[in-house]
């Protein structure tokens, strides 16, 4: 008895012997040599502008915010500091350093005055030997 009410609740009867397959329609296979064969991942996952890479040159501070916009959009993001005073770009790393934390991101100097900021989902892999010392 408690089975059956577990059945119903779950829709399993008895009544639902059948197997669903029989009435799911199977794609036959043309073999004429036009298929492509594509992964179930890749074709699960629809494209995003995750894979997009912006770069910004800032020129004041509220440029920033510009930035942070990108990230929060999934997108890394080149900033490149050469056309702006050391205190003002001092100013918008500590803005970026904190939008970053925020999303779990990272925040890499790949240059002289330039950054890579990334999202969650991006991994910055290798380091310029010279920028660390």
């Amino acid at each position: 008895m408690a089975f059956e009410k577990l059945g119903n609740f779950f829709g399993i009867n008895d009544e639902d012997s059948y197997d669903e397959q029989d009435n799911v329609e199977q794609p036959t296979a043309d073999y004429s040599g036009n298929e492509k064969v594509v992964s179930m991942n890749a074709a699960s996952e629809p494209r995003t502008a995750s894979s997009k890479i912006a770069i910004y040159q800032p020129r004041v501070y509220s440029d920033a915010k510009v930035v942070a916009k990108q990230l929060l959009n999934n997108k890394a993001v080149i900033v490149n500091f050469n056309n702006i005073n050391d205190e003002q770009s001092k100013r918008i790393v500590d803005f970026l350093t904190g939008s970053i934390y925020a999303l779990n991101g990272e925040i890499k100097r790949v240059g002289d005055k330039i950054f890579l900021c990334t999202p969650p989902k991006f991994e910055i892999d290798g380091s310029i030997p010279e920028l660390n010392e």
